[in-house]
């Protein structure tokens, strides 16, 4: 088990107040505090080893171009990926999902062809294949849910035809805290062939995912939710697709060669990473990955599971409580009566409780549910049992105040 009081002083920020009351940050999800050695490494960088990676015979830039690919390296650890190689660093989830879009769409999908995505999904995984749709013709095919807001597998293995290219599905759902069955939906999309894109961006942090064992094809998630900096991210890829996609971005780091007649593309990972890399941002994810590691995973996501049920048990004896879904993860969405999420959000915030409320970027989802939004507390490591009771006075204060 965690010791969550030894953890909760690796976190700095914890230690303030919000309208004089103590900081209970439940919006985890959105994006997670940074222990002091993620801090600590972003400091190191900028002022022992601050250079450009790759392009120097210097003493500088050849220890930040090592200590970006232990990085490098510990992600592919972290993740349980075959090869280092297999690593792209982005500027997070969106920008990868992006770059499958661009790369492996620009490359393998021509009009008519077909991608499925789910009725959970994030809008990062929705509007690149919109744009993509309107660029080259392609069509979007939605899986949709069961009157328990789980994904509809039965609908979703009918959804195949000869026109299927590619299946791109959340590993857990932002709004609804549920882990959907990707493997078995990657082996469904297997069997026919066809490629899958996983969006982790809410399951790198809370579960222990392994490539070899899933069998994605892609595999994205961003630092920020993982105790590390923001603006840093990872796409996993299996190399047979890297290695026949075209690049995504044109400049410097991803080329071999340049003439005014023609270019030559470097090698994997660096044909995906054009320009200079946040590599002090990928240093510092290097620290959060191993932070996490040390702490241990399953420890994490136990201690969140425990939080997630003891939250849905406390707030299902709030009168006119609404809870969406059936959260398994780290993040539970409701509603109370008629009291809009933004004026909860409000009330909660003035008591030093931070959670997220709004339509979380999942607009479609909203749509289904028949909801303009929901209110989202959202669990990380540093979490406890006091602040989700202290999140559930809250709400019953709020409660008495529309009632």
């Amino acid at each position: 088990m965690l010791n969550t009081e030894d953890i909760r002083k690796e976190f700095p920020i914890l230690e303030r107040t919000v309208y004089g009351k103590p900081l209970v940050y439940l919006d985890n999800a959105a994006t997670t505090q940074k222990p002091q050695c993620v801090i600590d490494t972003l400091d190191r960088v900028y002022t022992t080893l601050n250079a450009n990676v790759h392009r120097g015979v210097h003493r500088l830039s050849q220890e930040a171009t090592e200590a970006m690919e232990n990085a490098r390296n510990t992600v592919r650890n972290f993740i349980g990926a075959e090869h280092s190689h297999e690593i792209i660093f982005t500027r997070g989830t969106t920008e990868s999902i992006n770059l499958v879009a661009s790369s492996f769409g620009g490359t393998f999908l021509k009009s008519g062809d077909e991608v499925i995505v789910s009725s959970v999904e994030h809008h990062s995984n929705i509007v690149p294949w919109q744009l993509l749709r309107d660029r080259i013709g392609v069509v979007l095919r939605v899986i949709p849910l069961t009157s328990e807001c789980s994904l509809d597998v039965a609908a979703y293995r009918e959804m195949f035809n000869e026109r299927t290219r590619l299946v791109s599905v959340a590993h857990v759902s932002n709004v609804l805290g549920v882990t959907n069955p990707v493997k078995e939906i990657i082996d469904i999309a297997h069997s026919h062939n066809v490629p899958v894109l996983v969006d982790g961006a809410q399951s790198a942090p809370h579960l222990k995912v392994d490539m070899k064992a899933l069998d994605a094809d892609f595999f994205a998630f961003s630092g920020h939710k993982v105790y590390a900096p923001t603006g840093i991210g990872v796409l996993y890829g299996k190399e047979k697709w890297l290695t026949a996609m075209q690049p995504y971005h044109g400049g410097g780091e991803m080329i071999k060669s340049v003439s005014f007649e023609k270019t030559t593309y470097n090698e994997l990972p660096y044909k995906f990473e054009a320009g200079t890399p946040d590599y002090a941002g990928i240093i510092a994810l290097g620290k959060a990955l191993e932070w996490v590691t040390e702490k241990g995973i399953e420890d994490i996501a136990a201690h969140e599971q425990m939080l997630t049920l003891y939250t849905v048990e406390q707030l299902r004896k709030i009168e006119g409580m609404r809870i969406f879904g059936q959260p398994d993860g780290a993040a539970v969405s409701f509603l109370v009566g008629d009291i809009h999420p933004a004026d909860m959000g409000t009330i909660l915030d003035h008591l030093g409780i931070a959670v997220r409320t709004g339509h979380h970027c999942a607009q479609p989802l909203m749509d289904i549910l028949g909801v303009p939004g929901t209110v989202r507390a959202s669990f990380a490591a540093y979490n406890t049992k006091e602040e989700i009771d202290i999140l559930v006075k809250g709400i019953e204060r709020a409660a008495r105040m529309f009632s």
